[in-house]
């Protein structure tokens, strides 16, 4: 209980800390009426809302059974996950949306027991789908990267 404690207030003073770095954010263009920064705030104050709760339970949160143990396969595969991410990171904007997504969530299907042609169709199809959603439903531009020749 008391490592679930100090756990929850030192990611808490994190999260305190990022808060106010992220308060005097303002960028010189803005494409939404709230501006780029509500959303880093509102996660970061919902983390928060949820570290103050885990700080101020009455009792220690319980594992059963059914959940898996945090072994070394787990391990390895939240370290495969994380670096995926930083892949995806390193690469949205020179490969673009479509591509890197491809890229990162072929092995991320693979990974978590995917078959090929089943992964590599419905990430293809989930990466197309959603580029068109956000770039021309809601008008909020990604970039194309490699891709970018097929626009015009």
């Amino acid at each position: 209980m008391l490592l679930q404690r100090i756990f929850a207030s030192v990611l808490l003073l994190a999260c305190l800390s990022l808060v106010l770095m992220a308060w005097p954010y303002q960028a010189p263009f803005s494409y939404e009426p709230i501006g780029p920064r509500a959303f880093p705030l509102l996660m970061l104050g919902l983390m928060g809302l949820g570290l103050v709760y885990m700080l101020f339970r009455p009792q220690p949160t319980k594992h059963t059974e059914e959940e898996p143990a945090l072994d070394r396969d787990t391990l390895v595969k939240i370290g495969i996950c994380v670096t995926l991410l930083i892949v995806f990171a390193a690469t949205f904007e020179s490969l673009g949306f479509i591509l890197s997504s491809m890229l990162i969530g072929i092995p991320m299907a693979r990974l978590y027991g995917g078959r090929w042609l089943p992964s590599v169709v419905i990430v293809t199809l989930m990466a197309i789908g959603l580029y068109l959603l956000f770039d021309k439903a809601m008008d909020v531009p990604l970039p194309l990267g490699l891709l970018e020749v097929l626009e015009n």
